[in-house]
């Protein structure tokens, strides 16, 4: 298996370096699971061990420890007691050819046929733990605001934390998928053209009153918001 120098390649790398000097536990997860997605660590690999990832992070080790929980219940990740931690996500049989079929109204669309639904099972099943995660993701994706490269990482990661609430693993192997097809290469030009900074505050409170929905265990209210949200994010495409 390929060794590592660091724990996040090249541009991942950089990007953490360019962050605050405390890294969130959030932030370590995101940066992890796309080096993960990209290859840079492959199937039954081993990852740098917690105080590695402490020091490269400039973080406490119950930080690390955090993000790699994170990663394990989405499954990315498995943690052996003596041993280590170990990539269980294998990637997906024509993901690569999927994402470049799919267009964007089609990626909403799955969307809009996934999202309502999940959202109303993380109001069911979300736990204190889900909560946190949920807050700690959307403060990211609140964070990157300016930026749309910054906020579509923290967009991204805020959607799954709501999937992992599901606690169903298919549902969130699905939500994975998908959210490996926004994450393609192909996106990043119609990213940038669409996430004007008015749009992200947009998207932005519609995400902070979807979270508050659903740690309220308001089940109709959260469905509604992600349905407006997600009806919203098809307009703007469609007007682009």
């Amino acid at each position: 298996m390929a060794k590592h120098p660091s724990p996040l390649g090249g541009g991942a790398r950089s990007e953490a370096a360019q962050g605050s000097h405390t890294a969130s536990s959030a932030r370590i997860a995101s940066h992890l699971r796309r080096a993960i997605l990209q290859g840079e660590y492959a199937y039954g690999e081993r990852l740098p061990p917690e105080r590695e990832l402490s020091a490269e992070f400039r973080c406490a080790r119950g930080t690390v420890r955090a993000a790699l929980n994170r990663l394990s219940v989405l499954d990315y990740i498995e943690r052996r007691v003596g041993s280590g931690t170990y990539v269980r996500y294998r990637g997906h049989a024509g993901q690569e050819d999927v994402a470049i079929l799919t267009s964007p109204l089609e990626l909403i669309d799955v969307r809009m046929a996934i999202e309502p639904p999940m959202v109303r099972l993380a109001v069911l099943h979300a736990n204190a733990q889900d909560l946190e995660r949920m807050a700690e993701s959307l403060a990211q994706v609140e964070a990157g605001a300016h930026d749309a490269r910054a906020f579509s990482r923290g967009d991204e990661s805020f959607h799954l934390s709501i999937a992992a609430s599901t606690h169903n693993p298919l549902l969130m192997s699905l939500y994975r998928q998908l959210n490996d097809v926004r994450a393609h290469a192909q996106w990043a030009a119609r990213r940038d053209t669409i996430l004007s900074p008015e749009r992200m505050a947009q998207y932005n409170a519609q995400h902070r009153e979807l979270y508050l929905r659903i740690a309220s265990r308001d089940v109709d209210g959260a469905v509604g918001v992600i349905t407006d949200h997600l009806g919203k994010a098809r307009s703007d495409l469609m007007g682009v």
